[in-house]
Order: structure tokens, then C-alpha cells, then sequence
């Protein structure tokens, strides 16, 4: 059995079409959903990328796995299990380990890390920051960024200024194809593909971010009786994010709508393109016969505030931001058009992808199987 682990980075539940938004264009997701199994209150155990993907890959809650931010130390994984068993590895795209190369059970890493990372004076250059370098291109970035008159108004939101291909999910889409169309079937596979998007810098493409401009989207009123009755830890984090450009955004305490549903459009328009490649990447697979006996999971670390609850980002512990889609497709095994609404937490949904694989789960795990 094949396993293929799509996830991307900080997706928020409510932007797959098939689970209820109709707003959103999202035709490759919505047939896992229509096909598969959609776990409709499938939690994140962390608040950040790091912990809540180390929690997944391990099983373990980040306060066991003492992964609680970015950069904590991160070199081991099930993965490891999967690689004894006889699969050939491979990551594609974001992982989030430090180091960024550690093998952490993959045999074959070809890594893509977060978009808003400095390409000069660095130790590490993961592939798309190669790909950019033998272009003579500079990546999009905040150091390019602070010099926009709309930086301090943009939220984040910016068009994608350079070639197509060069864009971090374009690219990461284009790779897992070429590797799928380069590798025939000789054992099984556990291909984990890593999207950085919709993460911030909000950069899609200007064809895809135009889709959505033109939309009546749905948006969430924060009123002043709200955001006074937030806890002083919150309180203190929105003053924050005005003071500090976490990921090129620059928030301001009074966003106006209009500057909201840019953001937000932004946001769900590099879905679209996620969508649009993962399209590309079960074709690939089908064509080279990796879906006749494989299970495929797509979720996300985490969401994004978006404005909601007047805060940015992720962080705090709303339904925005640990409300995750989780999906499961596997023809002839999982009945197709399923919903569990049950509580989970996405590392239930990997100790079950072990034992799939006739993995013997470790008794200190602290999963549940679904």
C-alpha cells in the first residue's frame, strides 16, 4: 500500500468547496472529499508550524515531543518505522525539521521550506531557493517588501511578481510530478508532499488572486465589545503585530473591511493554485499506477485568524487556527462521501495510516486510532 501525505501550511478548515463553501474553487480536494473521508473536527496540537507537524510525525503532543516552537530541535519521526518496513520515503516540498536536512526516516528530501526566508547569508539553501539562484532571481520577500508604499496597508497581500514556475507552490507541484513521472513502482511508497502556501506572504499568482477579488466573500465582524473582552495575552499579541512584520505582515488594530477581503482573497486564491497542482500530482500518480493500492491524506498544520477575532495569523487557540480539513481517501476501503464528526487530532490520523501499513504501534504513543 502506498501512502501519499499531502498537507498544506496554515489552511483554515472552511476553504475546501465540498465542506460547505461554495466560494471556493477547489475541484482536486473536493473529489478526496466526495471519494473519501472527511474528518469534520480534526484538531491541531500546536499553534505554530514546528510543534503542530512534529506532533503529527510523532505521534506525541508537543509538551512530550518538547517541540513547542520554530527551530526547537527536530530529527526523528514514524516515518523511521515506515522505512524499516521496506517503503521508499520521500518528502517533497515542507517539512519544518531542524536542521532543515535532517533525514528524519526520509530516504530522499527535497526540501522547500517556508516562503518569507532570506536567501543571502544562510548556511541552508533548500531547493526552491536553488532553483531561484541558478535563475539570477531574488525571491519575493520582506526585505523587498518594506520598500512598497502599501506595505504598512497591504496585510500581507501582495501579487506574485516573478515567472509562474518559480512561485514556492507552482514549484513544489512541479517537482512531486517530476519525481512521481521519474520513479516507477519497484516498492511501497510514502510520498509526504509539502505545500508552503496559503502561509503568508499572501503571493498568489495575479490570474488566481483576479477569481477571487470579484467575490462576495464571507467575512467576520470584530466588534470594539470583543476585542475588549480579550484576554491581555491577546490583548498584547494584536499590539504586537503592528510593531513586528511576522511573515511581510505589518497589521494594523483597525483593518477596514476592503483591506480584510483583499487579504482574504489573497489567501483562498492560493488555494486555488494548491488545488490546481495537487490536480496535477493524482493524475501523475494514476498514470503510473501509484493509486491502484494507496491511501492519500490532505489537512494542514494549522489555519490563520484572517482578521477574526481582530487577529492575525495563527497563535491563538480559535477554531480558525486549530480547526484543520483533514481527509482521507482510500477507494474500496473508506466509504466514499464519508463525515466523522467525532474529536480527533491529526496524529490519530497517522497511528491509523500505521496500522494500515501493519506497523506495530509503539505503546508510549499517545494517538488514538480512528
Amino acid at each position: 500500500m502506498n501512502i501519499i501525505y499531502i498537507i498544506t501550511d496554515q489552511q483554515r478548515y472552511d476553504t475546501i468547496n465540498a465542506l460547505g463553501y461554495p466560494f471556493m474553487e477547489t475541484p482536486n480536494i473536493d473529489k478526496l472529499v466526495k471519494e473519501g473521508c472527511t474528518f469534520s473536527n480534526c484538531f491541531a496540537a500546536g499553534l505554530s508550524c514546528a510543534p503542530s507537524r512534529a506532533s503529527i510525525f510523532n505521534c506525541y503532543y508537543p509538551h512530550t515531543t518538547g517541540i513547542i516552537r520554530n527551530a526547537c530541535s527536530w530529527k526523528h519521526s514514524w516515518i523511521e518505522l515506515l522505512l524499516k518496513k521496506g517503503y521508499h520515503t520521500v518528502n517533497i516540498g515542507k517539512m519544518h525539521t531542524w536542521p532543515f536536512n535532517t533525514t528524519c526516516g526520509f530516504k530522499e528530501r527535497y526540501n522547500v521550506e517556508n516562503k518569507d526566508r532570506f536567501l543571502e547569508g544562510r548556511y541552508y539553501f533548500d531547493e526552491w531557493d536553488k532553483a531561484l539562484a541558478s535563475h539570477g532571481l531574488v525571491k519575493q520577500q520582506r526585505s523587498s517588501y518594506r520598500t512598497r508604499e502599501d506595505y504598512g496597508t497591504s496585510l500581507g497581500a501582495f501579487d506574485w511578481e516573478l515567472p509562474e514556475k518559480m512561485h514556492a507552490d507552482m514549484f513544489v507541484g512541479d517537482m512531486a510530478v517530476w519525481w512521481i513521472k521519474n520513479h516507477p513502482i519497484s516498492q511501497p511508497l510514502f510520498l509526504q508532499i509539502g505545500f508552503p502556501g496559503p502561509h503568508p506572504p499572501y503571493d498568489p499568482l495575479p490570474s488566481f488572486s483576479s477569481r477571487y477579488l470579484s467575490k462576495d466573500l464571507p467575512i467576520n465582524d470584530v466588534s470594539i465589545a470583543e476585542l475588549e473582552s480579550l484576554p491581555p495575552p491577546l490583548k498584547a499579541y494584536r499590539k504586537h503585530c503592528t510593531e513586528v512584520d511576522h511573515d511581510s505582515i505589518l497589521d494594523q488594530l483597525f483593518p477596514t473591511k476592503q483591506q480584510r477581503l483583499r487579504q482574504r482573497a489573497y489567501y483562498l486564491a492560493n488555494i486555488t493554485m494548491i488545488d490546481q497542482k495537487i490536480g496535477e500530482i493524482l493524475k501523475a500518480l494514476a498514470e503510473q499506477g501509484y493509486l491502484d493500492d494507496a491511501v492519500i491524506v490532505f489537512t494542514s498544520d494549522h489555519g490563520d485568524c484572517l482578521g477574526d477575532h481582530g487577529l492575525s495569523q495563527k497563535w491563538s487557540g480559535y477554531d480558525q487556527v486549530v480547526r484543520v480539513p483533514a481527509i482521507v481517501w482510500k477507494p474500496g476501503t473508506i466509504k466514499a462521501g464519508q463525515e466523522v464528526n467525532g474529536l480527533c487530532q491529526q496524529f490519530d490520523i497517522s497511528q491509523t495510516l500505521l496500522e494500515m501499513a501493519e506497523i506495530q504501534i509503539p505503546a508510549s504513543f499517545e494517538s488514538e486510532s480512528v
